[in-house]
């Protein structure tokens, strides 16, 4: 539609241009709104029914039809001013930058598909959505803020630069839209979700695929077939492929993942999968070998401030204990000073204590925010200001006072002390670290694992009884739990602590991986003597020829197990020559 096409405004029936009709309408509509003489008597459409109209004004029954028709119209415009009312009071949708945007873009697009409108003229209310939502906002809102503020963009994403850092594969696929199917395979709150809706974003914005997502907890294989059926229709009709998201995907049982193996094959669906279980284990090999596994790291320390730190400048907190300079960028605008305020350290709190959870770190921003909003409002000092501190991110994540986040130390430092203070038969300084992990929130799993690879790694043949040890504390932390599992773990990191130490399998294996990679050529053949012959032709072929039964001699046997180029090699000895 050209810029001087004419449009009439159904409230007022006059005539603007296509860029100036959206302004108006928001104008005409709250001016009518606020009428109590009742909705506008329809105009015509052209000057020429004026006349006819008013020739037949002593005709009742067609004023009364003209006048309900005329109410009609009104009545769904209305409505429609009503639901935007209702989005002033809740704006759930703009409690950040990407709503905002969001926001902007539907005003441009009309809500029909009348592309290349602008947007009109921002309100009161836009400017404070955009200098960060109100106390009001942020306690009305019935969406939690990890959702609300979800990244658009892999700009807006922090962490896993391992798999879409600048120089990664999937990173130049992602920014030429070449989009495989991929499994996301990582923990809860790592960014998998969010992965897949910025794929999504980035190929909604070049139209070059539509974006489908189901949840394998609720969808059925109907459901599924049903997508695929509009799948074939769009790549057909429309030359657009279709993606498809589906979160927990170690949900669907083997029917239901053999649903997608031809599509995805031929190309008809692009799939993206999700799923915080082992993918060997709970995805089918058949679909497994088709799509490409992404290995998703809990979220660093680091990661976790970065997110942290965009969630506090969208939603307008002032951070206290940083650069004034940097602080009044983030979160000042206008001129105006934020009304809540938040310790640094309790930013670093949360950041330690979600264990690399996205979700539950945002969540647990929003839960201390709203809890020391409400107390302020009922005591009468909202007016005064709001300070968030430490101990009321500690109350609303329900964590002891402890020193594991406080110190700064991450989970795998603390692991590694305890580790090392096994290793030097320290068993006072194992338990303390054993009890900082465990009393910080640490996963006695984790710990009780750690304690089995220590057990072969370094104990082993020097007590071989230590291996069961470490495993029976881990069925038993596994079977009872957290806290009475506690002192079984501390009976496994003082038997390991007090056990003589040997290196000695470690080192041998290591030589052993150390000599197949570093091995240059065909590896040798399996000598034949020591070949399984269980056919006829296996035996003329020379196989199990000249073997020694072991058993069958009473004096130790001479025979050769190794290769004839290892045969001098002594692993517990044999030192790899780039050392």
């Amino acid at each position: 539609m050209a810029e001087t096409d004419s449009v009439k405004c159904p409230v007022c029936m006059k005539d603007f241009t296509n860029v100036t009709i959206n302004g108006h309408l928001d104008a005409c509509l709250l001016a009518h709104v606020t009428e109590e003489s009742g909705p506008p008597v329809k105009k015509p459409r052209v000057d020429g029914e004026t006349s006819v109209l008013n020739s037949s004004s002593n005709k009742p029954a067609a004023t009364s039809s003209s006048s309900s028709s005329s109410s009609t119209m009104f009545s769904l415009f209305q409505n429609k001013e009503k639901v935007s009312n209702q989005r002033e009071l809740f704006p759930t949708e703009l409690m950040s930058p990407r709503g905002v945007k969001r926001g902007l873009i539907e005003a441009e697009s009309g809500g029909g598909g009348g592309g290349g409108r602008p947007a009109p003229a921002p309100d009161a209310h836009a400017e404070e959505v955009k200098s960060g939502p109100s106390l009001r906002v942020l306690l009305t809102s019935n969406k939690p803020l990890a959702e609300a503020l979800r990244p658009t963009s892999l700009e807006e994403y922090f962490g896993q630069s391992q798999v879409i850092g600048q120089q990664t594969l999937l990173r130049s696929l992602l920014d030429s839209q070449e989009i495989p199917s991929v499994i996301l395979w990582g923990p809860p709150g790592c960014g998998k979700t969010t992965l897949a809706h910025i794929i999504a974003n980035g190929s909604k914005k070049k139209g070059t695929a539509r974006f489908v997502s189901l949840s394998a907890t609720s969808a059925s294989t109907n459901d599924v077939r049903e997508i695929i059926k509009q799948a074939r229709n769009e790549l057909r009709l429309c030359k657009r492929k279709t993606i498809l998201f589906i979160d927990e995907i170690h949900r669907f049982n083997k029917l239901q993942q053999d649903t997608f193996l031809p599509h995805v094959e031929c190309g008809t669906v692009t799939l993206i999968g999700a799923t915080t279980e082992n993918p060997s284990f709970q995805v089918n090999a058949a679909l497994l070998s088709r799509c490409k596994v992404l290995v998703l790291e809990k979220l660093s320390v680091e990661a976790m401030g970065s997110i942290l730190n965009r969630a506090v400048a969208a939603l307008g907190i002032t951070v206290l204990g940083r650069d004034p300079a940097s602080t009044k960028d983030e979160n000042q605008t206008d001129g105006h000073q934020s009304e809540i305020h938040m310790e640094q350290k309790a930013l670093d709190t949360i950041a330690y204590l979600c264990d690399g959870d996205a979700r539950v770190g945002l969540n647990s921003l929003q839960l201390a925010v709203q809890a020391r909003v409400n107390s302020a409002q009922s005591n009468c000092t909202a007016q005064q200001g709001v300070l968030v501190t430490e101990e009321h991110v500690k109350e609303g994540l329900q964590r002891s006072h402890i020193l594991y986040d406080k110190a700064g130390e991450e989970h795998y430092n603390c692991i590694s002390a305890l580790h090392k203070s096994m290793r030097g038969s320290h068993e006072n300084a194992a338990l303390y670290w054993l009890g900082r992990m465990l009393e910080g929130g640490e996963d006695p799993l984790y710990v009780a694992r750690r304690l089995v690879r220590f057990a072969s790694e370094d104990v082993g043949m020097a007590d071989p009884s230590a291996l069961p040890q470490a495993v029976s504390a881990f069925q038993s932390c596994h079977f009872i739990g957290m806290p009475e599992c506690e002192v079984i773990l501390a009976q496994c990191v003082i038997y390991l602590a007090r056990a003589p130490k040997s290196v000695e399998v470690y080192r041998a294996y290591a030589n052993v991986k150390a000599c197949l990679r570093s091995h240059k050529g065909p590896l040798p053949p399996v000598p034949l003597h020591l070949r399984n012959a269980p056919t006829k032709l296996m035996k003329q072929l020379g196989y199990a020829k000249g073997y020694k039964y072991n058993p069958a001699f009473s004096e130790p046997v001479e025979q050769e197990y190794l290769p004839e180029e290892l045969r001098e090699i002594n692993f517990f000895t044999w030192m790899p020559s780039n050392q």
